[in-house]
């Protein structure tokens, strides 16, 4: 439908305006050829000429009202079909809220696919105690970033469980296993709002001072003093206003309010410059204290103090443990510093 009214529209506008120029060419030619002749007036053909555009104006009116309308009749019907999209992952009928103890998360012979004929993990099992700090290493589509999505339920597994404090995330309420995990990413979404707004959408009820203290842990405080506005200053659609790095401080603030006790860091600092990259590590490292945290980093450098690092291969875990014990291993994740180690001094 939506298509032939605008081949009608395109074909209305390119005859109305060959037509529109024929008239003021014939209007123009008819009342020169009599003013030549003495019979009508120079200001009656300017007269004729004005009447023209006055015939024809309203059409045009009508015409861009109806275009108009369409485009904002078919953006609506595209903002309902969203909206009425039926998410993927549903909670159980019986499903309960998570009862966090200690934030312990279990892979247990987890597998995953996107579709059949392309698994991304196979039979993965490890264990995060409570409050470690954990690191993911491996090239890129290896499946890091799908071993972090499956704790919150952004994806559910094909076989086997995640577990956190020994419940199956498959059988909690969406609401509050997102309400427990954390999650900071190298692409960091803001609203056209207020620094503060922003902060804010980690807890929708703090109070300003809450809001205030979360940008301080975040380390903020010297941007937001240099700002005339501080919090009040407004960041623009998907924060244009902003550095990378005061983006991500802002993101990092919004889990300081949220205070989750499982912590996901998703490649947070790989696209960020030295300096801004060492003021949001200071603030993530803040962060993490004391929570369950899984990180997953290219700059090997931010995950030599974790407490135990999962080398990751495209099916599986190849190589897990300490960043010295893996050097020692002469394996794939040792591959991997040496490279980093080229790239520094080339």
């Amino acid at each position: 439908m939506f298509r032939k009214n605008y081949r009608a529209m395109g074909a209305y506008y390119t005859t109305n305006h060959f037509f529109q120029g024929m008239l003021y060419t014939a209007v123009l030619g008819v009342g020169g050829y009599l003013i030549a002749a003495g019979k009508m007036h120079a200001s009656e053909l300017a007269a004729f000429a004005l009447y023209v555009n006055v015939f024809v104006a309203p059409i045009d009116i009508l015409l861009e009202f109806i275009d108009s309308f369409l485009k904002g009749y078919t953006g609506f019907r595209r903002f309902e079909e969203v909206m009425n999209e039926v998410p993927t992952i549903q909670e159980k009928e019986n499903a309960h809220d998570l009862e966090l103890k200690d934030g312990e998360i279990e892979f247990s012979n987890v597998s995953f696919a996107y579709d059949e004929d392309s698994p991304v993990l196979e039979d993965v099992s490890f264990t995060i105690p409570a409050g470690k700090r954990y690191s993911l290493a491996g090239p890129s589509g290896s499946g890091k970033t799908t071993i972090c999505s499956l704790i919150p339920r952004f994806y559910d597994v094909s076989g086997g469980s995640v577990k956190i404090d020994g419940q199956d995330v498959r059988d909690l309420t969406l609401d509050s296993l997102r309400q427990t995990v954390g999650v900071v990413t190298q692409d960091v979404y803001l609203f056209d709002g207020t620094i503060a707004d922003n902060i804010r959408y980690g807890k929708w009820d703090a109070t300003d001072e809450e809001v205030l203290a979360a940008a301080e842990k975040a380390n903020l405080s010297a941007f937001l003093e240099s700002l005339p506005e501080g919090l009040e200053t407004r960041v623009g659609e998907k924060g244009t206003r902003l550095s990378g790095g005061q983006k991500q401080r802002i993101s990092i603030a919004r889990l300081f309010l949220k205070d989750p006790r499982i912590l996901i860091l998703d490649e947070a600092t790989s696209a960020l410059d030295n300096e801004s990259e060492y003021y949001i590590q200071k603030a993530l490292e803040r962060l993490s204290e004391n929570r369950t945290c899984l990180t997953i980093a290219h700059r090997l450098s931010t995950i030599e103090n974790s407490d135990e690092i999962l080398v990751i291969d495209g099916q599986g875990i190849a190589e897990r443990g300490t960043h010295q014990q893996l050097i020692a291993q002469d394996g794939l994740y040792a591959s991997y510093v040496s490279r980093n180690f080229e790239n520094r001094n080339a």
